[in-house]
């Protein structure tokens, strides 16, 4: 059996090395861009959960209150 490796082998491997290692930072950036999208997403969302929610109070306590100022004894 012989000890020696394909010149082909050696280079299509040092390819595919190099190719992976030019990809990398790209990779992560693109990662980093949905990661931060997803977080600005979900950000936007809770702001409109929390207005809707503040919204429903306000318009309890108004409620109340005009209900009370009716029920004065004048």
């Amino acid at each position: 059996m012989s000890d020696s490796v394909n010149a082909a082998v050696i280079d299509s491997v040092t390819i595919a090395n190099t190719k992976v290692l030019a990809e990398a930072p790209a990779m992560a950036m693109g990662s980093l861009y949905q990661t931060m999208g997803n977080s600005v997403a979900m950000g936007a969302a809770n702001a409109v959960y929390a207005q809707q929610q503040a919204n429903m109070a306000f318009q309890a306590a108004t409620v109340l209150g005009v209900t009370k100022l009716f029920a004065q004894n004048g």
